[in-house]
C-alpha cells in the first residue's frame, strides 16, 4: 500500500469511524459466513461451522481492533480512553483538581501579563520596517554647557548633561553636513493640543515631524497620503496625518475624512492621511500620537515659545534619529556629526568662554525615546521577580500535589501490573492525567493572561486623562514558555514517582506495611517541596506589608488643606486667539463663571496644581539678606487666584490674601507659607519685606510680601512641605503655561461637569476642559506605584498562602482521603493561614 493510500485510509478510519468500523464489520462477517459455508459443504452442521469459522478467523472485534492498528488508529482509540479515564478520574477528586488547574492558571496568568507588558515595555521596537537600522542623535556636555534653554528630555549625571533636544537651525546644518547616515528626519511630541471637530472640541496628542520623516521610516498610510517636503515649507497649507486609533475613535473609520477640515490650536487644518495600524510613530513604541503635522506649522499651534523656534538655535527642543548607511559603522557616522555639531554651535550660538561644548552620541533608535522603559524598568523589574516567585510556587503547589497523589495511588498502580497492564501503558495513562490538568491549567491562564494585560496599566493611569493610554500586548510566547514549564514540572513530578512504583515488586506493593515504608520512604521531597513554599510564601506577605505599610502612612499625611470635595480641570488657551497679555483676563472671566455654577461653592486658578507631581521654581533673593556663597536662590512658587486660599481651605497665618486691587498696574504683592518665611527671616515677621524675581526675559520683578498662610505639601505626600512663594496669576511673569482651575463643589463630579464644561464654553467654546478629576483622584494617581506593588504582593501572597489545602495541606489531605494518614495537622494548618489571610485582607481594605 503506497503512502497516499495508508494516509487516506487513516484520515477515515479517523473521520468516519463508525462507519469504517462497519464496512470493516461487513467484511469480517462475510469472511467467516463463507469459511462456515465451506465446512458446511463438507456436512459440518451450521452452529459447528459457524464456530470453527470464528475460532479460525478470530472474533469481530478482535478483527476491528487489528484493523484499526494497522491504519495507525489504535493508539488516538487509547488516547480517547485515557482521556476519559483521566476525566472520570479528575472528576472523582474534585478539590485536587481544583487546587490543581487554579494553581496553574494563576501563575501561567499572571505571568504572562505581567511578562508580556515588560517585553512590550522593555524589548519592542518601533512598528517600523528595519527598526533596528534607526539611530537616535543625543548629546552629551559638563554642567557649564552651552546650551542654556531646553524643551524636553534632559538629565543630570554625574559627568554631566543629557539630552535628545537639538535647535532647528542646528538640525538643518547637520542634516545638510551628514556623510555617515541616511537622511536625517526631525519629530517633536508637543503634548496636549485643542482641536475642534463639527463645532466640538476636544484635546489630542499631537506630533510635529520633518517633512521627510514618513520617507525615511519607510511608512505608508493606510489611507490617502503622507506628509511631504512641500508640505514642511514656509506658506505650505496646514495639513495633518491621523493616527489609526483616533480615526476609529473620532471618525468612526469613515474614508470621508480625507480632505476634512479641523481646527488645530484655532488653526485649519486638511487631513490627508490615516496612518497604518499599529503605526506609533518614531517617540514611542506603547502609544500613538493623534495627529502628525509637519514642523513648518509649529509658529501656528505652539504655545510654548515667544516668536518661531524654527528661527531660533539657541533653544534646543528637536529630536533627530536616522537610518544607518551600509558599509559606515556607528563610531565612524558619530565621529563625523559630533565634529559638525560643535561647529555648528559655535557658529550659530556664539558661546561664551568657558561653555561647554556637547559632544554628539550615536545611540539605539529601534525603541524611539524610549521614555516609557527607563520610567517603569525598575518597577517593572520588581514586578517580573514577584510574578516569577508567583510561577515557581505554581509548579512547586503542582509538584506537591502530584507527589502525594502519586504516592497515594501506588496500590491502584500495583492492582493494575497484577492484572496484566504494561509499565508503558499505565505511565502513558498518568501522563495523560497530567496533560489534561496542564491544558485547563493552560486554559484559564490564557484567559487570565489575556484579561489581565492592561489591568496594571490602568491602575497607574489616570482616569481623567484625555492621552491615548500604554496598550498591554498579548505575548504568545511568554504564555508558551510559562504553560511549557508549567507542563514540564508537571511530567516530572508525576512520572518520576509513577516510574518508580512501576519498578517495584508487585507483591510488596500490595502488602499494607510496603506502603508505610513507602510512604515513608518517599516523604523528604514533599516535605523540602513544603517547607519551600511557605519560606516564599513568607517572603511575599513581607514584601507585601512594607508596601502596604507605606501606602497607609501615605493615605495618613495630612496634606494641609482639605482635599474633600475638590474638582480640577485644566485649560489651555491657544497664543494666537489669547496672547500672553490677554490671557489673565480670560483666567479671571472663567473664574466668575465658574463661581456662578449652581452647587459650587468657591473656584480659583493656580498654576501648579497641588499633589501632582508638578512643581515650578523661579529665583527668590529676599531684599537685605546677603546670600551664602553657592546657595541656591530659587524657590517653588504657584501662580494663583484672589479665592485660591479660601477654595482650598488653607489657612492664612498672617496678613492679608489677594484680592481684585492687586492688579497687572499696581504694586506686585506675593503671599508666602510659612516655610519660605522661617527659612529666611526667622522668628521675624516677614509681611512688608520685598524680594525679586525674574520674568521669562530675564528682567528683575520686585515683590511685596502681604501674607503668610499654611504649610501644604506641593508636589507629592512623600517629600515635607517646602518653602513656597504665591503670585496673583494678574502679576505673575508668565501665565502662557495654561491654568488648572479648582472648583469646590459638594455636587459628584459626573454630575457637575457637562455645567462646568458649559461655563467654560460660555467665555468661548473653543477651549476644552482638560483631564477633569478630583483631587482625590489625583492623589490615587501620584501614588499609583505603590498601590500597585501592595495590590499586587498582597494579592500574590495571599493566594499563594490562603490556597484552599494548596501545597503543603494539599498533600495530608489528599493522603488522609486516601486513607494514608490520620493526622489531623492538614486541618490546622489551613485554618491557621486562612487566619492570617483574613488579617492582611483587613488591613488592606482599611
Amino acid at each position: 500500500m503506497s503512502l497516499t493510500s495508508r494516509v487516506r485510509t487513516w484520515w477515515r478510519a479517523m473521520t468516519r469511524g463508525p462507519e469504517v468500523d462497519a464496512q470493516v464489520d461487513e467484511e469480517l462477517r462475510f469472511h467467516i459466513d463463507s469459511y462456515a459455508e465451506d465446512l458446511m459443504r463438507g456436512g459440518m452442521p451450521r452452529e459447528e461451522a459457524i464456530r470453527r469459522g470464528k475460532a479460525e478467523l478470530g472474533s469481530l472485534a478482535a478483527g476491528k481492533e487489528n484493523c484499526r492498528q494497522a491504519w495507525g488508529a489504535r493508539w488516538f482509540d487509547e488516547l480517547r480512553s485515557d482521556l476519559r479515564y483521566a476525566v472520570r478520574m479528575l472528576a472523582k477528586s474534585p478539590g485536587f483538581a481544583a487546587i490543581a488547574v487554579g494553581s496553574l492558571a494563576l501563575g501561567i496568568g499572571a505571568n504572562t501579563a505581567i511578562f508580556s507588558i515588560a517585553k512590550h515595555v522593555l524589548l519592542d521596537r518601533l512598528n517600523a520596517p528595519h527598526a533596528e537600522q534607526l539611530r537616535l542623535l543625543m548629546w552629551t556636555s559638563k554642567r557649564d554647557s552651552a546650551v542654556h534653554s531646553i524643551w524636553g528630555a534632559w538629565n543630570k549625571g554625574y559627568d554631566g548633561v543629557y539630552s535628545t533636544s537639538f535647535s532647528y537651525p542646528i538640525y538643518e546644518v547637520l542634516r545638510k553636513e551628514n556623510r555617515g547616515l541616511e537622511d536625517l528626519f526631525a519629530f517633536k511630541g508637543t503634548g496636549r493640543m485643542d482641536v475642534t471637530i463639527n463645532g466640538q472640541a476636544e484635546v489630542v496628542q499631537a506630533e510635529l515631524i520633518s517633512g521627510n520623516y514618513y520617507q525615511q521610516m519607510e511608512i505608508q498610510p493606510r489611507l490617502g497620503r503622507a506628509i511631504t517636503v512641500q508640505d514642511d515649507r514656509p506658506g505650505a497649507a496646514p495639513v495633518a496625518v491621523i493616527s489609526d486609533e483616533y480615526w476609529a475613535r473620532r471618525f468612526n473609520r469613515s474614508d470621508s475624512v480625507i480632505g476634512k477640515t479641523i481646527l488645530l490650536n484655532l488653526t485649519p487644518t486638511t487631513i490627508v492621511g490615516v496612518n497604518p495600524a499599529g503605526f506609533t510613530g518614531a517617540k514611542s513604541v506603547e502609544t500613538s500620537p493623534d495627529i502628525f503635522s509637519p514642523l513648518v506649522m509649529e509658529s501656528l499651534v505652539s504655545r510654548v515659545w515667544d516668536g518661531s523656534l524654527l528661527a531660533s538655535p539657541n533653544r534646543w527642543w528637536l529630536q533627530i534619529m536616522a537610518r544607518t548607511r551600509p558599509g559606515v559603522s556607528d563610531t565612524a557616522a558619530q565621529a563625523q556629526l559630533r565634529a559638525t555639531l560643535q561647529q555648528a554651535v559655535v557658529a550659530l550660538m556664539k558661546p561664551k568662554s568657558g561653555d561647554d561644548l556637547p559632544k554628539l552620541l550615536l545611540t539605539d533608535g529601534s525603541r524611539g525615546l524610549n521614555e516609557a522603559g527607563k520610567q517603569l524598568a525598575e518597577p517593572l523589574f520588581v514586578l517580573l521577580g514577584l510574578t516569577g516567585m508567583v510561577l515557581l510556587l505554581a509548579c512547586a503547589n503542582l509538584a506537591n500535589l502530584l507527589l502525594a497523589r502519586s504516592t497515594a495511588r501506588q496500590r491502584e498502580m500495583s492492582v493494575r501490573l497484577a492484572l496484566g497492564a504494561g509499565r508503558g501503558r499505565i505511565l502513558r495513562q498518568v501522563l495523560t492525567e497530567t496533560m489534561l490538568l496542564a491544558v485547563c491549567g493552560g486554559a484559564f491562564g490564557l484567559l487570565i493572561g489575556y484579561v489581565g494585560r492592561n489591568i496594571l496599566l490602568q491602575l497607574t493611569a489616570s482616569s481623567s486623562s484625555k492621552a491615548a493610554p500604554m496598550q498591554g500586548t498579548f505575548s504568545w510566547g511568554v504564555f508558551a514558555f510559562n504553560a511549557g514549564l508549567s507542563l514540564l514540572t508537571g511530567i516530572l513530578f508525576c512520572l518520576a514517582p509513577a516510574w518508580k512504583a512501576t519498578r517495584m515488586e508487585v507483591q510488596s506493593s500490595l502488602k499494607e506495611s510496603a506502603q508505610t515504608t513507602t510512604r515513608r520512604r518517599h516523604g523528604y521531597a514533599g516535605k523540602a517541596i513544603v517547607a519551600f513554599q511557605i519560606a516564599v510564601s513568607m517572603l511575599l506577605v513581607a514584601g507585601a506589608g512594607v508596601f502596604l505599610r507605606t501606602l497607609i502612612n501615605l493615605h495618613r499625611v495630612d496634606p494641609g488643606f482639605d482635599v474633600k470635595n475638590l474638582i480640577l480641570f485644566q485649560v489651555d488657551p491657544p497664543k494666537s486667539r489669547y496672547p500672553v497679555d490677554k490671557q489673565p483676563e480670560l483666567f479671571g472671566r472663567i473664574e466668575e463663571r465658574l463661581a456662578s455654577v449652581p452647587g459650587v461653592d468657591a473656584a480659583s486658578a493656580e498654576s501648579i496644581p497641588l499633589l501632582a507631581n508638578d512643581r515650578s521654581n523661579d529665583d527668590f533673593v529676599p531684599a537685605g539678606i546677603k546670600p551664602r556663597k553657592g546657595e541656591d536662590q530659587t524657590e517653588m512658587d504657584d501662580y494663583v487666584g484672589d479665592q485660591y486660599f479660601a477654595t482650598l481651605h488653607i489657612p492664612m497665618l498672617s496678613g492679608r490674601n489677594f484680592n481684585a486691587q492687586d492688579t497687572a498696574n499696581s504694586t506686585r504683592v506675593a503671599v508666602i507659607n510659612q516655610a519660605l518665611a522661617k527659612k529666611h527671616w526667622g522668628g521675624e515677621n516677614p509681611i512688608g519685606k520685598t524680594f525679586t524675581t525674574s520674568d521669562m526675559k530675564g528682567q528683575k520683578l520686585l515683590f511685596t510680601i502681604v501674607g503668610v498662610c499654611a504649610d501644604t505639601h506641593y508636589s507629592n505626600l512623600r517629600d515635607d512641605s517646602p518653602p513656597v512663594f504665591f503670585l496673583s496669576y494678574r502679576q505673575a511673569p508668565d501665565v502662557s503655561w495654561g491654568m488648572t482651575f479648582v472648583v469646590r463643589t459638594r455636587t459628584p463630579r459626573a454630575t457637575i461637569t457637562p455645567s462646568l464644561r458649559a461655563a467654560v464654553s460660555s467665555v468661548d467654546r473653543d477651549l476644552p476642559l482638560i483631564e477633569v478629576r478630583t483631587q482625590q483622584e489625583q492623589i490615587d494617581q501620584i501614588t499609583a506605584s505603590e498601590r500597585v506593588f501592595a495590590t499586587s504582593l498582597l494579592h500574590s501572597a495571599c493566594w499563594r498562602w490562603c490556597w484552599p489545602a494548596s501545597g503543603s495541606t494539599g498533600s495530608p489531605l489528599i493522603q488522609w482521603r486516601s486513607g494514608r494518614t490520620r493526622s489531623g495537622f492538614a486541618w490546622l494548618w489551613a485554618l491557621s493561614r486562612n487566619a492570617c489571610c483574613e488579617w492582611c485582607w483587613a488591613r488592606h481594605r482599611g
